[in-house]
């Protein structure tokens, strides 16, 4: 009642409502029912225009700007996950297949204001719905996958889904932009070519059934009534109606022009009457166009000279052009707000944002890049100014203190590092901590809602107070900002801008500005960095198979010490680390000798707890590379390598001598296998060159009862 009371009521002056956010608790750990008090500005396609107005000038001003997203997943699979043997070029193959694959609901921009009369940052969190709806007749449908997981826990938190689906902002990107316009030129040089080159006789249709020549007759009939009371009596068709034999027609203006409408026809009618038209009439012309809603406008225009034709033509190709540009500039959605902020060239501040960069770019900007250095210097380019508070949280002792043990997430650094007001007491810190404020206007009070977790408004507000904060710990003054400084080029400031976490678990950073990776400061490795020559890739063995029996059994061919870590991607998958390079070769060696050998060296060899079934596959890690990159999506592992190898079987073949194979059948027909033995140690012993006896099959199975390796790796005939 009262809202409506207001409503009726003259509105107040302009006034701006001021929450201080330092004052108020984060919202309940248990769902999003309960709001944290902070106003964040609701925006669909209702009130884009209006928002983005406004926006604007809220950008313009900024100090820097809070970004973030919900999206509808993040891995396709489990073993799409980053893990610590990925490398970098692994590691953004996973990221890439997310954001091409999953959608962009929700897009939170929060700009933070300085004011020096207050002291204090003033921020006005925005929240835009986002859903990939067809705007454009010749452009693909968008398709996306859900993550049962990110939808539960959107929901969880009382995520809005109705609003996204029904009234998100949609959007075209800047290559499916360039993309629609390139063929909208296309389409109106050739029908331009067509209009000045078509004949009489051209694209006439054959007039077979009685139905279609009355029809033309009558038509025929009707134009010439209508044409010669046009012709006699210029100022006839003021009146509107024009009566004819057979009826009336309705005339109407079009460019100045007599004209009638085309209401009630088929297409295939439409056709005879263009058809009837060229053949009869020089001086009547077809013209089709389109209103507002996209709908087909016919008429037959009156034109009394050849020259006159040929103008209107050209009018109504102009103007059809610049109709279908004004629908596709009206597509572009939410990628103004995206623009906006590139243009700008404001600080642009994220948590673990590489993936909602990621994001950015896919659906705002065109297809992701094939290399992780293409894809940081072409988002350099359009976002020149980007910090992620995951990396400045790792920069500062006093911060890595304070959130030692604790989670490096959004809402954790949120309530550690801005607390309510009544924790300041409790806060292990003697600085004083950044008033922020956060103001909505009073007059549009319906466009807002209480900010909740998981809301991307909320979160970019979120994002932008724990950035002001962990400012305070680089020892940056706001005190001594004036408007026209730009905050990303202070001196203390500056060396952690453009430093993206590439993962949580990678331990580097990749520097925007370069391109390159670099190990992150302060990070502590939970293991030594991987080898990736010294690293087997093992996938389709029986699913009983544990990494520890994996380990086991290749320590017994290889000698203990061999095998440096057994990394599980899934049940169906793991990435082998040897000590040495060289025990790659001879692992997949090995296994193909096995595989191709009937005989109790097969049966009996250690390793054949890892091949029983015979769909045990292995290969180098470049070929775990480009299982990653393939556009193919199964759940387990093995699934996938076998999808994405069936095509490219050039990858898996494990480069073994025929001489070697038919040398394992002799050597055991012959009972003689020379080969080389190793110790616990991994050192060779037993080679024919240090003058051993020759060892005998039965020799062979003592040593695989025992434990012993037998490698087959050099055997004569």
């Amino acid at each position: 009642m009262q809202g409506r009371l207001r409503r009726l009521l003259p509105a107040p002056p302009p006034r701006a409502l001021l929450f201080r956010s330092l004052s108020s608790s984060p919202p309940p750990k248990g769902g999003g029912d309960g709001g944290s008090g902070v106003p964040v500005k609701q925006v669909t396609r209702g009130n884009l225009a209006e928002a983005l107005e406004e926006l604007r000038g809220r950008v313009r001003e900024a100090t820097f700007v809070g970004l973030d997203l919900e999206m509808s997943g993040v891995t396709s699979a489990p073993w799409r996950d980053t893990f610590e043997l990925d490398r970098d070029d692994v590691r953004y193959l996973k990221l890439r297949d997310s954001a091409e694959r999953f959608a962009a609901l929700q897009l939170g921009v929060c700009p933070f204001r300085w004011d020096p009369a207050k002291s204090a940052f003033v921020a006005h969190p925005h929240n835009f719905f986002i859903f990939p709806r067809k705007e454009l007749s010749d452009c693909p449908s968008h398709e996306f996958l859900c993550q049962t997981t990110s939808i539960d826990f959107l929901a969880k938190y009382q995520f809005d889904f109705n609003t996204c689906f029904r009234e998100g902002i949609s959007y075209l990107s800047r290559a499916q932009e360039e993309e629609a316009l390139q063929k909208l030129n296309l389409l109106h040089q050739d029908q331009t070519s067509a209009s000045s080159t078509t004949s009489e006789g051209d694209g006439d249709m054959p007039l077979e059934r009685a139905a279609d020549i009355l029809f033309t007759e009558r038509m025929k009939m009707n134009f010439k009534e209508w044409r010669d009371v046009i012709v006699s009596k210029p100022d006839s068709h003021l009146l509107g109606n024009t009566k004819c034999a057979a009826g009336q027609f309705q005339t109407v203006f079009f460019k100045m022009r007599p004209a009638i409408m085309l209401n009630g026809f088929s297409s295939h009618q439409l056709q005879l009457i263009e058809q009837v038209l060229r053949k009869n009439f020089r001086d009547l012309v077809y013209v089709c166009t389109f209103g507002e809603d996209d709908t087909s406008e016919k008429r037959v225009v009156y034109s009394d000279t050849d020259e006159d034709k040929i103008l209107l033509m050209k009018d109504v190709q102009e103007d059809l052009l610049k109709s279908r540009e004004a629908r596709v500039k009206s597509a572009i959605g939410i990628r103004h707000v995206i623009d906006l902020l590139s243009s700008e060239r404001k600080l642009i501040v994220g948590h673990s944002c590489i993936l909602d960069i990621a994001q950015v770019y896919s659906k705002f900007v065109g297809p992701l890049p094939s290399s992780i250095k293409e894809f940081a210097l072409s988002i350099h380019k359009i976002f020149p100014h980007i910090a992620d508070t995951r990396h400045l949280m790792s920069v500062n002792q006093a911060v890595q203190k304070l959130m030692k043990q604790k989670s490096k997430s959004l809402s954790s650094a949120f309530s550690f590092l801005c607390p309510a007001s009544h924790s300041y007491a409790m806060k292990p810190s003697s600085l004083s901590p950044v008033k922020i404020e956060v103001e909505g206007d009073e007059t549009k009070s319906s466009c807002f809602i209480s900010g909740a977790k998981h809301e991307a408004g909320y979160d970019a507000y979120m994002t932008g107070c724990v950035f002001a904060q962990l400012c305070t710990y680089l020892d940056i003054k706001f005190d001594q900002l004036s408007p026209q400084d730009n905050l990303a080029t202070n001196n203390k400031l500056q060396k952690h801008i453009n430093l993206l976490s590439p993962s949580w678990n990678s331990g580097t950073v990749i520097d925007l500005s370069s391109g390159m990776e670099r190990p992150e400061p302060g990070n502590m490795r939970r293991y030594p960095a991987p080898v990736y020559d010294n690293i087997v890739l093992i996938w389709g063995f029986m699913s009983k198979v544990r990494p520890k029996e994996i380990k086991d059994c290749i320590c017994k061919v290889f000698g203990l010490g061999s095998v440096r870590s057994v990394f599980s991607i899934d049940s169906t998958a793991v990435l082998v680390q040897f000590k040495k390079p060289e025990s790659v070769n001879d692992f997949l060696d090995l296994k193909a000798v096995l595989e191709r050998t009937d005989s109790a060296i097969s049966i009996l060899h250690p390793l054949s707890t890892i091949l029983e079934g015979g769909q045990t596959r292995a290969a180098k890690y470049d070929t775990y590379r480009d299982i990653c990159s393939s556009s193919e999506s199964k759940y387990l592992f093995a699934d996938q390598a076998e999808a994405v190898c069936a095509t490219s079987e050039n990858q898996l073949q494990e480069n073994v001598d025929d001489n070697l194979i038919s040398g394992v059948h002799q050597s055991i027909l012959d009972g003689t296998v020379l080969a080389s033995v190793n110790k616990g140690d991994g050192t060779k012993s037993g080679s024919k060159n240090e003058g051993d006896a020759d060892i005998t099959c039965q020799h062979i199975l003592d040593a695989l009862h025992d434990g012993r390796a037998l490698i087959g790796r050099r055997m004569r005939s």
